[in-house]
C-alpha cells in the first residue's frame, strides 16, 4: 500500500503532529508499506530519524511563497526556479524563527484561504502538489495531518482517486485564537470541508467527542486512534533521583501551562515549606516565548529559587530521555483542551508518575492507566499539594510509575498505533 502523509512543519521547533506522523510512517514502512512524509509550509523539525528518502521530498505550499502569493498577485505567476529558491529549507527555517511577527489577521486570512484552496489565490501551489503526487505514483491512501488541511480533500480524491484520512490534533486552540470574522468563517468551513474526507481520526476519546460536538458531526463519524511513540531508549531510571526533581517537558508557553507550573513550584517551596525539591523545565521555545520566560525567571530569582531550577530549551531526543529519566514527578498543567499530549506517554515510558489537570484527554490517559493523579485544572496550589503528597509517599510513586510504564509499552507504542491505522483504513474504497 502506498501511503502519503501531508504534514505541516514548524521549521524551528518540535511539534506533536510531526512526531506522531513520523513515528506512524516509520512503523508502516517497517511493516512493508510504501510511505512518504511530505512537508507543508515549513520543513519538519523532528527529534527522531526521518523516514528514509525524506530529504528528497520538497516542501509544498512553502510559507514564504504562500504569504507572497496571497498578498502580491505577481507571485502567483513566478517561474519554478524562483519558487524553488523561496521554498529552500534554509530560507524557510529562517522565516520560521520570525513567524511570531505575522499578525493574527494574516493568520486568519491564510487559514480561511486554505479551507477553500481549490478556488483560492493559491491554485499554483495546489497544482504543484497534485502534479508531484501524480508523477511519483498515485497513492492508495492520502493522510492529512490536521483538519486545518480539510480543504485539500476534494481535489485529492477527484484527481488521484485515493481515499483521504484526516487527523484531528489541536485545531480548536488555533481557530479560537483567530480574530473575527475569521474564527467563525474557519470553523464553518472546516465542518463543511470535512465531509470530503473518507475517515476522520482523533487521538483520544475526549477529543473525538469534543470536536464532533463543536462541528455538529454525527455520532461515530470520528474514530479514535491513540497516538504512539517509538520506545527505544525510554526506560525507568535506577535509583530514583535524590533530592526529588519535578519536571516539565512541552512547549515553553503559557498555553501549555508553564506559568502555572512555576506558580505551583513557588507554592511548594513557599507556603508548603519544601526546601529541597528541584525543578527541570525543558521543551521547545521560540522568539515569541521569550518575554514569558524572562518574566518567570525573574519571579524565581526574586523568590530565591533560581538555583533550584534548570532550564533546557529545544532538547534533542537523547537529552529529552535523559531529562525524563532523572525525574521524580512530571506535570504539564495545560490550560486548553489538550487532544492528547505525547509528553504524557514519554514520561510514562520512563516510569515517571504524572500529576495532570483533571480535564481534556488527561483523565483518559493518566487516571485510566493508573499512571498518576489528576487535580482541578487552573489551580497551581492544588497541583503543589498533589506534588507534596506524592513526594512523601515513595511506595505510591513506585506503583504509579510501574503502571504507567506498563501502559506505555502495551497501549502506546508506535507499533500499536500503526496496527490500528492499518485496520481502520483497510475498508476504505480504493
Amino acid at each position: 500500500m502506498k501511503i502519503v502523509f501531508l504534514t505541516p512543519g514548524t521549521g524551528s521547533y518540535h511539534c506533536g503532529a510531526c512526531m506522531r506522523d513520523n513515528a506512524l510512517a516509520q512503523e508502516l514502512h517497517r511493516a512493508g508499506e510504501d510511505v512518504t512524509l511530505a512537508p507543508l509550509y515549513l520543513p519538519h523539525t523532528l527529534d527522531e530519524a526521518a523516514l528514509p528518502g525524506a530529504g528528497a521530498v520538497p516542501v509544498f505550499f512553502g510559507g514564504i511563497n504562500v504569504f507572497l502569493q496571497q498578498k502580491i498577485p505577481l507571485f502567483r505567476h513566478t517561474p519554478a526556479a524562483l519558487d524553488r529558491l523561496l521554498d529552500s529549507t534554509g530560507l524557510l527555517r529562517w522565516a520560521a524563527r520570525h513567524s511570531h511577527m505575522t499578525s493574527a489577521r494574516t493568520h486568519g486570512e491564510m487559514t480561511r484561504e486554505m479551507f477553500h484552496v481549490d478556488s483560492s489565490r493559491l491554485t499554483k501551489e495546489l497544482e504543484k502538489l497534485l502534479g508531484w503526487l501524480e508523477h511519483t505514483g498515485r497513492p492508495d491512501v492520502i493522510c492529512l495531518s490536521t483538519a486545518l488541511l480539510a480543504g485539500f480533500a476534494r481535489q485529492l480524491r477527484a484527481r488521484l482517486g485515493a481515499p483521504v484520512v484526516t487527523f484531528f490534533q489541536g485545531e480548536d486552540t488555533f481557530l479560537d485564537g483567530l480574530p473575527e470574522p475569521y474564527r467563525s468563517d474557519c470553523w464553518r468551513a472546516m465542518g463543511e470541508r470535512l465531509t470530503d474526507s473518507n475517515l476522520l481520526l482523533a487521538p483520544s476519546r475526549f477529543y473525538a467527542g469534543y470536536m464532533a460536538e463543536r462541528l455538529g458531526l454525527p455520532p461515530g463519524r470520528v474514530q479514535v486512534l491513540w497516538n504512539g511513540i517509538q520506545l527505544d531508549g525510554y526506560a525507568p531510571a535506577e535509583p530514583p533521583a535524590e533530592p526529588a526533581v519535578i519536571g516539565y517537558l512541552a512547549r515553553l508557553s503559557r498555553e501549555k501551562g508553564l506559568e502555572q507550573f512555576v506558580e505551583a513550584f513557588l507554592h511548594l517551596a513557599g507556603p508548603l515549606g519544601d526546601r529541597t525539591t528541584k525543578v527541570r523545565i525543558g521543551g521547545a521555545a521560540t522568539a515569541g516565548d521569550e518575554p514569558l520566560l524572562r518574566r518567570l525567571r525573574a519571579r524565581l530569582e526574586a523568590a530565591g529559587l533560581a538555583e533550584r531550577v534548570e532550564w533546557t530549551p529545544n532538547l534533542s531526543r537523547e537529552a529529552k530521555v535523559t531529562l525524563l529519566r532523572g525525574l521524580t514527578l512530571f506535570s504539564v498543567p495545560v490550560t486548553y483542551p489538550e487532544a492528547f499530549g505525547l509528553y504524557v506517554v514519554e514520561a510514562m515510558a520512563c516510569g515517571v508518575p504524572l500529576v495532570q489537570p483533571r480535564a481534556a484527554a488527561f483523565p483518559e490517559l493518566v487516571e485510566e492507566c493508573g499512571a498518576g493523579v489528576c487535580v482541578p485544572p487552573g489551580d497551581p496550589a492544588a497541583l503543589a499539594r498533589a506534588w507534596r503528597d506524592l513526594l512523601a509517599d515513595p511506595a505510591r510513586r513506585a506503583e504509579l510509575g510501574r503502571r504507567g510504564r506498563e501502559a506505555a509499552t502495551t497501549r502506546f507504542p508506535a507499533r500499536v498505533m500503526a496496527e490500528g491505522f492499518r485496520a481502520l483504513v483497510a475498508p476504505l474504497p480504493r
